[in-house]
């Protein structure tokens, strides 16, 4: 019923939360005092034959005692708003923060659309967790102590059963509650499905389309849309009935105090007054508690939520082994050497490097080749610090780079990927990545020694045109070129190149290269090479094979000795 991780979320707003809790303890004493001032009141009016003189003083208070209550009930909803928005608010920068901690490695396993839902949906459902199920838990207990605190001196009869029947709901609250937690984690798990599922699909419109299976993929999303309504139908039918139960339960108590209190007042063991009073009060003890099974199943959604939540809060990650205790000031030239690194996913399951070693001198090219799987792709993750060795050590300049501090390292990196993102905003903000503070000029600059300004300048609103998410609206040589500008506005001293003219024609490949012999000039580079074309150049070629340094050389040397980087280029070439 309760989660202790949920709860945990409350320590940095328990002052807000006890002044909650103090609130609805103060409504439950404004309840009693309403209960006795209308009681004085129609006592005195009807039995004791008292005039407005004689009550009028009770019907101030009696007043009071309603605009005090109408302010608390008020003050309560708030309060519980604003509590449940700024934790929201701390556990949505706290999933950010994990999942930008995490990095792509990790997000690359995982399905977007499932992220999304957690990070949006997932998280308003802890609102109703934490603005109406935790106070209300609270409330439960506090409220009916102080209902008994007051009817035990008056009536024991009617506090006994009070005592008797109250445990009565949370135990049935709870029985209801082992079966909706079920149904409601399945209905959540299928709401997940679903927006993972639905993103995929949206994504791979293009796909879809093209093999003719976008009316199948409708069909597919309208069976899942049925299966999740047939949960959320039974998360209601549960709802429903507990709200019956707790219901029937909470009138035949009230019911049951109502004939006990009957019983005396007709032969004559208790005075009208004492017995007015406690019928009013026997609704105001089981009302917390009928209110709480309420809020119950919203309780039990935000619970639901949250073990997907912190799943992803308290994931382990490599990223964690970082020291980063050495500040890395601004360098002019960057070393990099591979001293026998490891590293596997998948928890060691997945070895990718196995005892790599090799070193790039400061302002040299090296080009990595190797068939795919070989261990490119991990070796560029490392040195973008997304992961960290298993075993080895990387030395930058000198320093291992686990230690040196992560913003400073990336500040020496330039990084040219083989698909180059853009953000749904200008062409000048996309470039302007590659420094915050960067001016209209320098974006200008960078975009004239990318080759990307006239293409720029040919857009509807040159610099200030918004281009589509992920680059969408311009072409896979403009949006590479645009990434180009990015590295030269960052004026970094390690350039680190996937591939970044596959898959272009002939005239912007020609382009791009003209750009990259500029950008890679008195630069440390390393090129993530898939075609063999693009190292020809190299100063070295490191050829991985099977997460290992197979040879190492320039292209000359590679070829002499007749082994792995030899095959390879004769395969590209046809055999010849």
């Amino acid at each position: 019923m309760v989660d202790k991780r949920l709860m945990n979320q409350l320590k940095q707003q328990r002052r807000q939360f006890f002044i909650l809790i103090g609130l609805g303890l103060g409504g439950g004493i404004l309840a009693v005092l309403q209960a006795d001032f209308m009681a004085k009141i129609i006592n005195g009016v009807f039995l004791a034959q008292l005039d407005w003189a004689g009550v009028s003083q009770w019907m101030a208070a009696l007043f009071v005692v309603l605009a005090l209550r109408s302010i608390f009930v008020w003050l309560i909803e708030v309060m519980a708003h604003s509590l449940a928005s700024q934790i929201k608010k701390s556990i949505r920068q706290r999933i950010l923060t994990s999942l930008f901690a995490l990095g792509p490695m990790y997000i690359r396993r995982q399905q977007t659309g499932e992220l999304i839902n957690v990070l949006v949906e997932g998280v308003e459902n802890l609102e109703p967790y934490f603005a109406k199920f935790l106070p209300q838990l609270f409330t439960a207990v506090m409220i009916p102590l102080v209902v008994l605190f007051m009817v035990f001196p008056i009536d024991i009869t009617t506090a006994i059963i009070l005592l008797l029947t109250a445990p009565l709901i949370p135990v049935f609250m709870i029985l209801i509650g082992r079966t909706a937690e079920r149904v409601n984690k399945r209905q959540w798990e299928t709401l997940s499905r679903l927006s993972a599922h639905f993103l995929d699909v949206l994504q791979g419109l293009t796909v879809l389309k093209i093999f003719g299976r976008s009316i199948e993929q409708i069909q597919v999303i309208q069976r899942m849309s049925s299966e999740f309504r047939d949960k959320t139908l039974s998360v209601l039918k549960i709802a429903f009935l507990s709200a019956l139960v707790l219901e029937l339960v909470a009138t035949i108590s009230t019911a049951l105090v109502a004939v006990t209190i009957g019983l005396k007042l007709l032969y004559y063991k208790m005075d009208f007054g004492q017995a007015f009073f406690l019928l009013l009060l026997a609704p105001e003890f089981y009302l917390p508690l009928r209110q709480l099974g309420t809020h119950f199943h919203a309780g039990m959604a935000g619970s639901a939520a949250a073990e997907r939540i912190f799943a992803i809060l308290s994931f382990t990650q490599r990223q964690d082994a970082r020291e980063e205790t050495i500040s890395l000031p601004r360098q002019q030239q960057v070393s990099i050497a591979f001293d026998n690194v490891y590293y596997a996913y998948d928890n060691g399951e997945r070895p990718a490097l196995n005892g790599v070693s090799f070193a790039i001198e400061p302002g040299e090219m090296v080009a990595l080749v190797g068939a795919s799987g070989s261990g490119k792709s991990t070796i560029a993750s490392l040195l973008l610090a997304f992961i960290c060795p298993d075993k080895g050590r990387i030395i930058v300049n000198g320093m291992n780079l686990n230690q040196i501090k992560l913003e400073d390292w990336l500040s020496h990196v330039a990084y040219v990927p083989q698909s180059p993102h853009l953000f749904y905003k200008s062409v000048g903000d996309n470039i302007r990545l590659g420094r915050e503070d960067a001016s209209l000029d320098m974006i200008i600059q960078a975009a004239k020694n990318a080759g990307a300004h006239e293409f720029i300048m040919r857009l509807t609103k040159g610099y200030d045109t918004l281009v589509g998410e992920g680059g969408h609206g311009l072409s896979g040589g403009e949006c590479k070129r645009i990434a180009i500008a990015r590295a030269f506005l960052q004026d970094a001293p390690f350039l680190l190149l996937d591939e970044a003219t596959a898959g272009l024609d002939p005239q912007s490949e020609a382009v791009i290269e003209e750009a990259l012999s500029r950008l890679m000039k008195k630069r440390t580079v390393l090129i993530i090479a898939h075609r063999l074309s693009t190292v020809y150049k190299a100063h070295s070629i490191v050829v991985l094979h099977d997460g290992k340094q197979a040879e190492a050389g320039s292209h000359v040397e590679l070829m002499k000795i007749e082994g792995l980087y030899s095959q390879m280029v004769l395969a590209f070439r046809g055999g010849k």
